[in-house]
């Protein structure tokens, strides 16, 4: 990605917000900013529909964010509502119910990223957002003084993704990378990923399937490379369609990180499941996929010379489960809520200090909480430790019911029960960086 001089491309488009990006944050940021009536232009480098590497599994958390966009969420709209957790290890099954709390709802939901993404950036268009598509951003117009960004360039891209045509400049008040975990847009204002953050790697694909309205997110908690027990999840989420997406998460806390062919443990974990479940090869409809999953705001400062990162770009991947798609939407969320109050104040002082806020808000939500999965990704590196968690914990229901809520961050923010209170306490407690 190129960084381009104030100066360039004399085609030019203005917006009050550019989002790089229309996936959930870029496409939550997108509707919140255009409802409360700022002109917002979203670029995305694909064409809908279009898919990515998922579980498409989305607890409560995203639920909530779901509903704030006035999404209708209802069965009869296509969506496949979940009860909670079936977990799976060490010989025992366990059914944990999402908790019942006043601040988010009692279901889940499934639904195929490449209708998901879509029904989401088509929300944000009717609230008023202006979306185009095949545009790929090739680097930030920057002032040449004082290095702010000033808008983006872009190129538009044909329907195999090849550049088609000449370069546009595109020039706002304000830019949000919503551009995911590679992020280059970020890259070229200069932010790197912190090393001291934890990493993960998902691998998904699908199968067709008897257990495809499963009401139920089914997660295990046992994969194993050979003799060792790696540190992460497999999982089986039922798509209501005749098929289960399945796949599997890692964390790199491993010694076996980087050094294991994760397909190959997919496989091999499916093919020790019964053979009623379905899971052979010739059952498959896609071909085995995977992406990154960056951790614990492993790339700051979320908000520098008039840039905010949201969701992946800004590595807000849960480090206790791996969820991204709730942390995406609910960063994008609270963006646009500071964007809006910033453009109101009258001097750039203000809008300024207004915009510095964001990190702020972002470390005092999830930063102790964050701090608190990184400890637990460090711990479970330990094969011994996973393989005790597992035989020990599972056949306590009481005891996995609060690691339900810890592991899903599913608490009351106020009040709640005793178990909300100590994992509030504690999050508050572990030190944010």
């Amino acid at each position: 990605m190129t960084t381009t001089p104030a100066t360039a491309p004399p085609t030019s488009a203005e917006a009050d917000v550019i989002i790089v990006g229309a996936g959930p944050g870029g496409s939550t940021a997108a509707y919140h900013l255009a409802q409360a009536g700022l002109d917002v232009l979203l670029l995305e480098k694909t064409e809908f529909p279009r898919d990515k590497v998922c579980g498409d599994g989305l607890t409560p958390r995203a639920v909530k964010q779901l509903v704030n966009m006035g999404i209708d969420v209802s069965t009869e709209a296509g969506w496949l509502h979940n009860k909670g957790l079936r977990i799976m290890g060490a010989g025992h099954e366990l059914q944990l119910h999402w908790p019942e709390l006043s601040s988010f709802p009692d279901y889940g939901l499934v639904r195929p990223r490449s209708d998901f993404d879509q029904i989401l950036a088509n929300q944000a268009v009717k609230a008023g957002a202006h979306l185009r598509e095949r545009t790929n951003v090739t680097g930030p117009i920057l002032d040449e003084r004082s290095g702010r960004i000033l808008g983006v360039t872009a190129k538009p891209v044909d329907e195999r993704g090849r550049q088609s045509g000449d370069e546009v400049s595109y020039r706002s008040r304000l830019v949000i990378a919503a551009d995911g975990n590679s992020t280059r847009l970020s890259l070229a204002m200069g932010l790197g990923k912190r090393d001291d953050r934890p990493m993960g790697v998902a691998v998904r694909t699908y199968y067709k399937n008897p257990n495809s309205n499963d009401d139920w997110l089914e997660s295990w908690l046992e994969l194993w490379d050979g003799e060792n027990l790696l540190p992460g999840y497999g999982w089986i989420f039922g798509m209501g369609d005749g098929t289960s997406n399945v796949g599997l998460g890692m964390l790199n806390t491993s010694k076996s990180f980087g050094n294991v062919d994760y397909k190959d443990v997919l496989r091999r974990w499916l093919a020790q499941l019964p053979p009623e479940r379905g899971f052979v090869d010739e059952n498959m409809t896609q071909p085995i996929r995977g992406a990154a999953l960056p951790m614990g705001f492993n790339r700051q400062p979320h908000y520098t010379r008039g840039m905010l990162l949201v969701g992946d770009a800004g590595g807000m991947v849960n480090p206790f489960n791996g969820e991204g798609i709730a942390y995406a939407m609910e960063s994008s969320s609270i963006a646009a809520e500071v964007i809006v109050q910033a453009l109101a104040r009258d001097t750039a002082s203000q809008r300024e200090l207004a915009l510095l806020d964001y990190p702020r808000i972002l470390k005092d939500t999830y930063g102790g909480y964050y701090t608190l999965g990184r400890y637990f990704v460090k711990l479970i590196g330990d094969p011994r430790v996973m393989q005790i968690a597992a035989q020990k914990g599972l056949p306590h229901t009481n005891l996995m019911k609060i690691v339900l809520k810890l592991l899903a961050n599913l608490t009351d923010p106020r009040g709640g029960d005793a178990t909300d209170r100590v994992i509030n306490a504690l999050a508050k407690v572990a030190p944010s960086a």
